[in-house]
């Protein structure tokens, strides 16, 4: 097994390494302090627009943000942390009749500001930051929770989409519930259902369709992680509609998630096989994919951490990406082994040891992924075990489980699980005690 740090240690060590590398790639007009945006950015504007169903906010900084977004209740609220960030715009009075009421903000320990939004009634969230003309934008669309979330656009006041073709993705289903830091947030997992809508994936004897199966079991598994105290879910679908595969990996890096887990039903000629296996992206592929990363203008992202891609020299870019890509590696074949043992407890499991593929969906390039391939839908006793809630119920539990464990021992920096780690069997117990 590759030799890993913690989660939560992986993006201190690519800040690390930014910093030096930059030194060494530095041609004398910038410090590498200023190519990471260290130290605290300016919120330069505030722009809301409010409607009696939906809202969006946009913020406008001198540079990058790590945002924390959480709901309060009685009375309802969103609540927008933003560490080492100073206030100098002015904030907007709502419109009348619209959903958010009023609007505040405040200081936030030990140098952060907190805005909080008033709402009159519960809402649901999408949040989005972008880079665009040297500026960082945040956007937070808010809408009723018994509807999608309004579609995140690079303006306020959109134009009307098209129709969607039917069996397509909507325009949001994962909702960004917690941002990369903040006071013990949560650990966040993006669930991903393999195929879906006019992409039935494979097809058993009796005509079960992976497609649906998979999300059955990404809607268990899910349900399983929100259950955990210091846990969140975020399902890349959760309907019968089809996700471009590299759409699945954007909308787990727009919900800052923590680990992707993408959930597949095998199937071969031979019907007789069986057993469960998981798979991690090879060097290969990761290798591969930092090239093209380079190629195709996606060099804008950040990296875990707030490094920027953009700002970086070329051979810098190429070498962080690599960094991250086998920081990766290990903590998607640490996480994939517990998961693979857990599954063996389950069932049959095809190949006793994690796997490596270039899947596109595990591509990611700082966010650990692993596929799990749950069983054989070719084979006719797993397809019918497929088709069982129960059998479905446990490979979730099984699946949360090896996840849950990989966690608990690396937890990420800032997170539930951190905190817990700190403190030590004390904290532990009074976690088991609020389950309770």
């Amino acid at each position: 097994m590759r030799g890993i740090g913690t989660v939560g240690s992986s993006a201190t060590y690519l800040a690390a390494a930014a910093v030096l590398l930059g030194a060494l790639c530095q041609s004398g007009n910038a410090s590498a302090g200023q190519h990471l945006g260290v130290g605290p950015v300016q919120l330069q504007h505030i722009a809301l627009q409010s409607s009696p169903g939906t809202a969006v906010l946009m913020l406008s900084f001198t540079g990058p943000v790590a945002q924390h977004v959480f709901r309060l209740h009685d009375p309802e609220r969103v609540v927008i942390d933003l560490p080492d960030t100073r206030r100098i715009a002015s904030l907007p009075s709502p419109p009348a009749g619209g959903v958010v009421t009023a609007m505040r903000s405040g200081p936030q320990a030990p140098r952060g500001l907190r805005l909080v939004l008033d709402l009159s009634s519960p809402m649901q969230w999408q949040q989005q930051q972008v880079a665009q003309a040297g500026a960082w934008q945040l956007r937070i669309a808010l809408q009723s929770s018994v509807a999608p979330a309004p579609a995140l656009a690079p303006a306020l006041t959109p134009p009307a989409p098209p129709a969607p073709r039917v069996g397509a993705a909507p325009e949001l289903s994962v909702r960004a519930a917690h941002a990369p830091s903040g006071n013990e947030r949560a650990v966040v997992i993006a669930v991903d259902a393999g195929h879906g809508g006019d992409d039935p994936g494979a097809t058993g004897q009796s005509g079960t369709h992976e497609k649906d199966v998979t999300l059955a079991i990404a809607r268990a598994l899910a349900a399983r992680i929100n259950r955990e105290p210091g846990m969140r879910a975020v399902l890349t679908r959760d309907g019968d509609y089809f996700v471009d595969l590299l759409e699945r990996r954007e909308r787990a890096s727009a919900a800052h998630a923590d680990m992707f887990v993408s959930i597949h039903a095998d199937a071969i000629r031979d019907r007789s096989v069986s057993g469960a296996s998981v798979y991690v992206l090879s060097e290969r592929g990761a290798s591969s994919q930092a090239a093209k990363i380079l190629a195709e203008q996606q060099n804008a992202a950040d990296l875990k951490g707030g490094i920027s891609l953009a700002e970086q020299k070329p051979e810098l870019r190429s070498i962080l990406l690599n960094l991250a890509q086998s920081e990766n590696i290990g903590g998607s074949s640490e996480a994939a082994d517990r998961v693979l043992t857990a599954l063996d407890g389950v069932g049959a499991v095809r190949k006793r040891e994690v796997q490596q593929a270039a899947f596109v969906v595990l591509k990611s390039p700082d966010i650990p992924s692993m596929l799990v391939e749950t069983a054989y839908i070719s084979n006719p006793a797993e397809e019918r075990s497929l088709r069982n809630p129960a059998q479905q119920q446990r490979l979730a539990e099984a699946i949360f489980s090896g996840v849950g464990s990989y966690f608990k021992k690396f937890p990420p920096e800032g997170s539930l699980f951190a905190h817990l780690h700190e403190q030590g069997g004390a904290a532990t117990e009074a976690l088991a005690r609020s389950r309770s």
